[in-house]
């Protein structure tokens, strides 16, 4: 069984080491071709006039991710500790699955939603705003459950040496059970940025794909707004594989140091 274990787990990494090989097999000769520079801080995506720059796409990865970070992480939270502290029984049982569930929808229905309510009940059209209240659904689940198990991790004598010495409940919370489940909220929050930034099927329907640089903060916030992924699938749409191999590994090497920021942050704060 040792040796069962370990096959399976070599093939985990082996799965992984093959996808970064692959697309840094490809990628990086595309990426040579247009330029480094060119690339990554080119202003304009023009193909036929060989312009191929993703700038304005990175703005709008960033935008969209802040803005779902912004909303999503307080009520996330706050959701958690009501699930863990305060929650009637009879509630949780309704609570637990239903975010189970909010989990387990496909991406393209939570797009297709966002797209409806948000975007025409509300009307806020093709926008960041609008892409960014779509994720902020689909993060919810993982910051919720992940902050869960964080909470759970905090020794009870923590909690009971906290009121025993007269602390309401609501101090004990604030001042010992969230600072001791630091790590695994950060977790939470590290992890919930990965799965916004390589989303792709949501955004098509709220966000756009539009080329656009904010002339300030907020210009951009109600305007469409193109992402890395959505600048991939029409890449691949139009079969232009250098480009979409060249955004891939630019997405590749976002998520690998999204994973790294998360063990040095959690390492940190533990």
């Amino acid at each position: 069984m040792h040796i069962v274990f370990l096959v399976a787990a070599c093939m985990s990494i082996l799965a992984v080491a093959m996808i970064c090989l692959f697309m840094f097999a490809n990628g990086v000769p595309a990426i040579r071709q247009i330029g480094f520079v060119n690339f990554i801080f080119g202003k304009t995506w023009m193909p036929g006039a060989n312009k191929f720059g993703i700038f304005p796409m990175i703005i709008g990865s960033i935008y969209v991710t802040a803005g779902a970070i912004i909303i999503g992480v307080p009520i996330g939270l706050l959701c958690a500790v009501f699930m863990a502290k305060f929650c009637p029984p009879k509630l949780h049982k309704i609570m637990k699955p239903a975010v189970d569930l909010l989990a387990g929808i496909p991406s393209i229905i939570y797009g297709l939603f966002g797209m409806v309510f948000f975007g025409i009940s509300l009307h806020l059209g093709y926008s960041i705003l609008c892409g960014s209240l779509t994720l902020t659904l689909m993060v919810l689940p993982i910051i919720i459950r992940t902050t869960q198990e964080a909470l759970k991790t905090v020794p009870l004598g923590y909690r009971t040496g906290a009121l025993g010495i007269g602390a309401t409940k609501w101090y004990m919370i604030r001042t010992i059970i969230l600072p001791s489940a630091m790590p695994g909220i950060v977790t939470a929050v590290i992890l919930s940025v990965g799965r916004i930034v390589g989303e792709s099927a949501a955004l098509l329907f709220t966000a756009g794909s539009a080329y656009l640089l904010p002339k300030n903060l907020f210009s951009h916030v109600l305007t469409s707004g193109g992402t890395l992924t959505i600048q991939m699938y029409l890449s691949m749409s139009k079969a232009d594989y250098g480009n979409a191999f060249a955004i891939a590994l630019v997405l590749i090497v976002v998520v690998l140091a999204i994973n790294a920021l998360t063990k040095v942050a959690t390492k940190k704060l533990s």
